[in-house]
């Protein structure tokens, strides 16, 4: 399944939210591709980033990594750093942009 979602960057955090995403932990990025990721894609204009992730079941992502300690620090370190935070617990997830339209 594919799911595209939302956030906004602090304007004064743009440097270091990129920056992050250079040296995200590979802890984290193991548990996500083991969580049924395929692919996690985020694009940003100005302040608004749009992700785009494939998976397997998006709400069974969300389960696996809620409890887990490295993704509780990361999503404590993006709460910093972002102006619009999307809920990446299980409640979140029915979060996702409503496709509009498709090629």
């Amino acid at each position: 399944m594919r799911v595209a979602l939302h956030t906004r960057v602090r304007a004064d955090r743009i440097t270091e939210y990129e920056a992050a995403h250079r040296e995200v932990p590979t802890e984290l990025t193991d548990a996500i591709r083991s969580a049924g990721v395929s692919s996690w894609t985020i694009w940003r204009s100005g302040v608004e980033l749009f992700h785009l992730l494939e998976c397997e079941d998006y709400a069974r992502l969300l389960a696996e990594l809620e409890q887990l300690p490295v993704n509780i620090a990361w999503q404590a370190r993006m709460a910093e750093l972002l102006e619009v935070v999307h809920d990446y617990s299980a409640d979140g997830a029915c979060a996702g942009l409503p496709r509009v339209w498709e090629l």
